[in-house]
């Protein structure tokens, strides 16, 4: 579990009460922008397998306020599917993606990939101010004016020092007050 103060995102199954609730609200928001639910997008079953990940935030009081899949896409590419967060508090999809994204570094993928409809302007801006970049559509997208594909490649810590304090670091190389670690 993991999350920023005040939110806490867990892996849960995709078909419980809460999490299909989520799914219904971000279908009926997608209908709402694009004209389509985007649920032939999706198959429960696709969140399902060892190298996949269904998620719910939740805020302090326990109730759902946001949901993020990963599905493999190839030996080393997630897709993300199905994100959306309430709106009641800043931070939800970003603790969203940020414990996908961290999901995905542990399931051995290097890169996550995604589609969203170049009509949701809020969706675009918030992958694009987390890291996300513009890629050639792939898939089912190939050809479809409509939709935006952005990919992010994840880097992977090699060496991460456990409790140095700041001094520690300096006399491993590390400058003061940066976090020392090696990036693949």
């Amino acid at each position: 579990m993991s999350g920023r103060p005040g939110i806490s995102v867990a892996a849960e199954d995709p078909e419980t009460a809460d999490a299909a609730l989520l799914l219904a609200e971000l279908s009926d928001q997608l209908r709402m922008i694009t004209g389509s639910s985007g649920q032939a997008s999706f198959d429960v079953n696709d969140v399902r397998g060892v190298r996949a990940r269904f998620v719910v935030a939740r805020d302090g009081d326990g109730q759902p306020v946001g949901c993020g899949a990963l599905r493999p896409l190839e030996h080393d590419v997630a897709e993300l599917k199905r994100m959306y967060s309430r709106r009641t508090a800043p931070g939800i999809g970003a603790a969203v993606l940020a414990h996908l994204e961290a999901q995905a570094r542990q399931l051995g993928y290097a890169a996550l990939r995604l589609e969203t409809r170049a009509v949701n302007a809020r969706a675009v801006a918030f992958y694009e101010r987390l890291g996300y970049v513009r890629i050639a559509n792939f898939g089912k997208y190939v050809g479809r004016p409509e939709a935006m594909c952005f990919e992010k490649r994840l880097a992977s810590v090699a060496w991460q020092p456990v409790g140095l304090w700041e001094s520690e670091r300096k006399d491993r190389g590390g400058r003061p007050g940066v976090p020392f670690a090696v990036h693949e």
